[in-house]
């Protein structure tokens, strides 16, 4: 063999070592488990799907999938398998679980949170109006070229408020100091940030709309008015931060497309009803948001991939929290908004708001990355949805809503990104707890290394 073919086999064999560390080598049968496909239709038990080039080939009952010759199996015998979820509505990269500081926000901690994200089971993550247009979109592109370990997919959409409006509290002091938010005060204003976002490609925005009970400046109807004209002349999508029942009716009737968070303070009158019926608006519902169980209750589920010192921290500032979101006594306040929430969420469903995940996550301690959609999905079921819906709205409607083609089921042509989980979901939801591996296109997500790394981080250890 002379020196020329010798580079060639060499170049060859370094190709299929890449192929394979990407999951995109030899065809892998995975065999005889229940497939859960994630687009509402009845789950296929004792199912087979092949995957190659990260991607699914085939899919069906057992026995039923044509398997190429020399194509390796994975038996998953007793096993369910869903699609990996996709949560529409976060605030990556500025918490340290106890501090949440514009220092913090680096790559790196962006990239932490989208590995948390994915050791429990997300494919693609939303950042929503807090992270840096400029940092994101580098981001991006480096995740894109493979300059980064596995992790869910990042995405972001940036976020117009007034000049002193927008994020919360947590992460008002961060942003402002990293210049994140679009500040307008008028509708000409308004229209040119939106101009600018369209000229970048983005096909997303946020608008906080509501004053946070007096506290901050309210956006105008004009500024919001114009925001949604401008944005659907550019085949943007819309998603409103409003809060109060005459908030969301405003942005509902204006066109908003997306409704961040639910009413929790007074009962959906028929107005909205009807409102909701005609527009069938998208809805991340944020229910989980501030709920201290995982941490009170020292779940193993939260602990695990957190380091010791970490949760310590943690479970001491709930319990030093007076009442609501706290590990103490539960507000006078609780049984009422409780009540509402059961009496509005059914509601909502049954007017037509097309619910998807969405956790808010990063800005409150003990509502962890990835821990958080798992809560917000069974808070779901608890309000009535059947786990079947859930998964629905965690997986092939937030793909919908994102223009996320590739993902969301399990079907011919899909990237394979899925978790496999030691028990059935659609018995009870919690069973998406139940993670026995994560794979993202194609390739299996090394937990074990995650949960090391993590472990050793602490400084406690």
């Amino acid at each position: 063999m002379n020196t020329f073919a010798r580079w060639i086999v060499v170049a060859l064999l370094a190709v299929n070592a890449f192929l394979q560390l990407r999951g995109e080598s030899q065809a892998v049968l995975y065999e005889g488990g229940r497939l859960i496909t994630g687009d509402g239709s009845a789950p296929i038990e004792g199912g087979d799907f092949l995957v190659q080039n990260g991607h699914i080939t085939a899919i069906g009952r057992k026995s039923r999938v044509k398997v190429p010759p020399n194509s390796s199996r994975v038996d998953l015998t007793g096993k369910t398998v869903m699609p990996a979820m996709i949560n529409v509505h976060v605030h990556i990269g500025y918490e340290g679980y106890s501090t949440w500081r514009a220092e913090n926000y680096t790559a790196q901690n962006v990239l932490d949170h989208l590995e948390r994200e994915a050791f429990y089971g997300t494919a693609a993550t939303v950042s929503v109006g807090t992270s840096p247009t400029d940092a994101a979109i580098q981001f991006q592109r480096d995740q894109q070229a493979g300059r980064f370990p596995p992790a869910s997919q990042f995405l972001f959409i940036p976020g117009m408020a007034p000049p002193n409006g927008g994020p919360d509290q947590v992460l008002r002091v961060a942003t402002t100091a990293l210049h994140v938010i679009n500040e307008i005060s008028t509708a000409d204003e308004a229209r040119t940030v939106v101009r600018w976002l369209a000229a970048r490609n983005i096909k997303n925005v946020k608008m906080w709309v509501d004053d946070r009970r007096g506290t901050y400046p309210k956006m105008t109807p004009e500024v919001y008015n114009t925001i949604i004209d401008e944005a659907h002349k550019h085949g943007m999508i819309v998603h409103a931060h409003a809060t109060t029942l005459p908030d969301q009716k405003a942005v509902v009737r204006a066109g908003a497309d997306v409704l961040v968070h639910m009413v929790q303070n007074e009962k959906l009158d028929d107005e909205y009803m009807a409102l909701l019926k005609e527009k069938k608006p998208y809805w991340a519902t944020v229910i989980g948001l501030g709920d201290p169980t995982a941490v009170c209750e020292h779940d193993p589920f939260f602990e695990e991939a957190m380091p010791a010192s970490v949760i310590a921290t943690i479970r001491a500032t709930m319990e030093r929290r007076p009442l609501a979101a706290s590990c103490g006594p539960p507000s006078p306040n609780a049984a009422n908004r409780e009540a509402i929430v059961a009496y509005n969420f059914p509601r909502m469903i049954a007017s037509g708001a097309r619910i998807v995940l969405g956790t808010d996550t990063g800005i409150e301690p003990g509502h962890t990355f990835g821990t958080g959609d798992h809560l917000e999905i069974a808070r779901w079921v608890q309000l009535g949805l059947t786990p079947e819906q859930a998964i629905v709205a965690a997986t092939q409607r937030p793909a919908q809503l994102m223009g996320l083609k590739d993902i969301g089921t399990l079907a011919v042509g899909k990237r394979a990104s899925f978790i496999v989980l030691d028990a059935n979901p659609l018995d009870d939801i919690k069973n998406t707890r139940r993670i026995s591996s994560v794979y993202l296109d194609g390739a299996k997500l090394d937990r074990a290394a995650l949960l090391a790394k993590w472990k050793k981080a602490d400084p406690s250890e």
